[in-house]
């Protein structure tokens, strides 16, 4: 799916088929009008041709989807076969009180065929058979249909939450893409409107049986007495109005038994999966003994005095011809994978128990899918695979999901989808980080143990038996100890964590010091295409009538390189909008919007006191910058001398360990046209340490310098 920065919608233009949805509406309101108004007999044979034709395609179409979603519109077809059949109920009952001293066919000839030939004329066999219909449909299809309608809502949609963490965790893992997870989400949400809606959809079909009751009982009765009163005798009267109420009724109720016995299909097709004539043929048909011993036990029934031998012989027969045939095709089909070598364990498969593929079996599709790199992977040893595997009880999957949550609201980037994969290549107990298909970061682990750490600023009182090691991502004093001291280790005062937690806490820290290289073209428009969604013209004001999207990326990049958060893109974009008819220098237009952001640099630069304590240049360091800044853009030089430079460097790194001592966070503060080239000085000796100019910060802020960086040898 390609990503647009903003979106103009077209108008729509009609198609040759744009009065098919018409047709729908239109129809349910003709269905309704006709309750109230009069229906010839010709029409009504139509109409009810066509309630038999909608009830045996439901019929069908249930016994052949795979998925009840495949047909998620069944519980609106059902309101309006429902509908239409009490419409047709309503109407030949007003044909048959008002014509039906007339004859049998005054209510159409369909209702007259039901009502003679299929039940022979006989109208005590009619009304019997009208009742057994009945209470099947009422009694055993739609109640059944309906209880597991209604279990299977509730337990949808008890199961909503826990597939929507599933989807998440696989999203957060690198399984599935964005564009898979929102389908399988899209999904989750018809399946338990589906069943929520099969459930009332159960109490239409239960509702109709109901009123077919009714609706006989009224036609004959009321068909009695109008036959009466129209000059007919009794004898007369009720053949006729008993043929056409059976027909009636009997015309009603099949559409109805064929459309509750969909709904029972549909409701118990999850536990299949497939259409139902695969299903009955893989699972009932598919155990050659168990048909064997049926026909077996068939045959035993010839045996019994009296029992007719022809169906009991052909059947056995039947299913011991089928039983014999199967059986083996299956024992063919074993030796045939034990012959070749092929089978589970052969040398060679790519996975144990795998299929094996040959040498030259690989197409150049299969090929073009291995060349696309993943963003961000982690490949684990097989020692590790327990704090990944949440069948195992690991919890990285969802601590992931998690700190891809955390990334956005602290960075205004989505994390892309990490990849998980073991590697037999790496040594066991060990992981590592990959960035487009390069190593970023590798750890060692100690498979059994929990890594205990100390806080600098506060050891604990004593130590506590464990391998000393350093904590991966802060590289502070840590030591593995077992599971069972991790009470002792916390009470000390250590800061005890598990695999998942070291990985976890890694790939955060990694994909910080990668933001910027993990904001690609294809993520910032992405980023664009949300923002657009409540602030469309900024961005269609700036790219590409102002700068180029390649500059913009540039300029969030450089940003996000020294930490700072693109999450106010309003702020950001307007800005550039306002400065770069000034500048088109992406360095220059990144200076300019750090210093838009002046709230945030100083909430960051602060932290929870009102003011920063900061680190500042003497002023002999800052006319040595500014000079080789002059010199350089002089074209006279302005390299500075090796010495000078390794005094400041080794005064800048003591002032930042003294800072970092005191529990502080390490600010420089320089002046606004030093920032940048200072930034670049520092960054080489540490990237951690924040570097802002006296424009940055606003005005409420107070600056309290407590270390001064020199030139001076130590």
């Amino acid at each position: 799916m390609t990503r647009g920065v903003s979106t103009i919608a077209s108008p729509t233009k009609p198609d040759s088929n744009s009065i098919l949805p018409l047709l729908m509406p239109l129809g349910i309101i003709g269905v309704v009008l006709m309750m109230v108004m009069p229906v010839p007999p010709f029409l009504l044979d139509m109409l009810l041709a066509i309630s038999l034709t909608i009830s045996v395609s439901v019929f069908l179409i249930a016994l052949f989807v795979e998925k009840p979603l495949d047909f998620s519109a069944f519980p609106t077809v059902v309101l309006v076969a429902t509908l239409l059949r009490l419409a047709l109920n309503v109407t030949t009952t007003r044909l048959i009180l008002l014509h039906g001293n007339e004859g049998s066919g005054s209510a159409g000839h369909v209702v007259e065929t039901f009502g003679r030939f299929v039940v022979g004329g006989n109208v005590v066999i009619g009304l019997v058979v009208f009742i057994i219909l009945v209470v099947i449909n009422f009694m055993v299809i739609t109640k059944g249909a309906g209880r597991i309608a209604e279990v299977a809502a509730r337990f949808t949609l008890d199961a909503m939450p826990g597939k929507q963490m599933a989807i998440d965790a696989e999203l957060s893992s690198g399984m599935i893409t964005q564009d898979v997870a929102r389908r399988r989400r899209k999904e989750v949400e018809r399946e338990a409107d589906f069943f929520g809606a099969m459930d009332g959809a159960s109490k239409f079909v239960a509702g109709d049986a109901v009123a077919g009751i009714i609706i006989t009982v009224v036609n004959l009765v009321g068909g009695l007495i109008r036959g009466v009163v129209a000059g007919m005798d009794v004898a007369q009267a009720g053949e006729t109005f008993s043929i056409l109420s059976v027909g009636d009724a009997l015309v009603s109720q099949i559409p109805a038994l064929l459309v509750s016995t969909a709904a029972g299909m549909f409701v118990t097709r999850t536990a299949t999966g497939q259409e139902i004539g695969s299903a009955l043929r893989e699972q009932m048909f598919g155990t050659p003994k168990a048909i064997g011993l049926t026909a077996i036990v068939i045959a035993c029934f010839m045996l019994i005095p009296g029992m007719p031998v022809t169906p009991f012989l052909l059947i056995s027969g039947s299913l011991g011809y089928y039983a014999y045939n199967h059986w083996n095709d299956v024992r063919h089909s074993a030796d045939d994978t034990s012959g070749t070598g092929m089978g589970p364990g052969a040398a060679g498969s790519s996975v144990p128990g795998g299929p094996t593929a040959s040498a030259g079996s690989a197409t150049a599709e299969d090929i073009e899918k291995e060349l696309p790199l993943d963003v961000l992977a982690l490949e684990v040893g097989y020692e590790l695979i327990p704090a990944v595997d949440a069948g195992m009880g690991g919890t990285l999957l969802d601590r992931i999901a998690n700190l891809r949550k955390q990334f956005a609201l602290d960075f205004g980037i989505i994390l892309p989808p990490v990849r998980i994969r073991d590697n037999l290549m790496m040594t066991s107990n060990s992981y590592r980080f990959l960035l487009l298909g390069t190593e970023v970061a590798r750890v060692q682990l100690i498979p059994g143990r929990l890594l205990a750490m100390t806080n600098p600023t506060s050891p604990p009182d004593m130590d506590i038996d464990g391998e000393e090691t350093r904590d991966p991502v802060f590289n502070a004093p840590a030591r593995w100890i077992k599971p069972s001291d991790r009470d002792l280790a916390e009470a000390l005062g250590y800061t005890v964590v598990d695999h998942a937690t070291v990985i976890a806490t890694h790939m955060g820290e990694t994909a910080k010091h990668l933001a910027d290289q993990l904001l690609g073209r294809a993520e910032l428009q992405h980023l664009f295409e949300v923002f657009s969604r409540t602030n469309p013209k900024i961005v269609d004001d700036i790219i590409p009538t102002m700068l180029p999207m390649g500059d913009v990326q540039k300029i969030l990049r450089n940003l996000l390189r020294e930490g700072v958060s693109i999450r106010d893109l309003r702020t950001i974009l307007e800005a550039l909008a306002e400065v770069s008819s000034a500048t088109k220098d992406p360095e220059q237009l990144t200076e300019m919007v750090r210093a838009r952001l002046s709230r945030q640099l100083t909430a960051a630069a602060r932290g929870e006191e009102s003011f920063i304590h900061a680190i500042v240049l003497s002023a002999t360091v800052e006319d040595t910058f500014r000079r080789s800044l002059r010199d350089i853009a002089s074209g006279t030089g302005g390299a500075l001398d090796p010495e000078e430079v390794r005094r400041i460097g080794a005064s800048f790194e003591a002032c930042v360990q003294r800072v970092r001592e005191q529990g502080k966070t390490p600010v420089l503060v320089t002046s606004p046209e030093l920032r940048r080239y200072v930034r670049a000085f520092a960054e080489r000796r540490s990237p951690q340490v924040s570097v802002i100019s006296y424009r940055e910060i606003d005005g409420q802020t107070q600056i309290r310098p407590i270390e001064t960086v020199t030139n001076q040898a130590a």
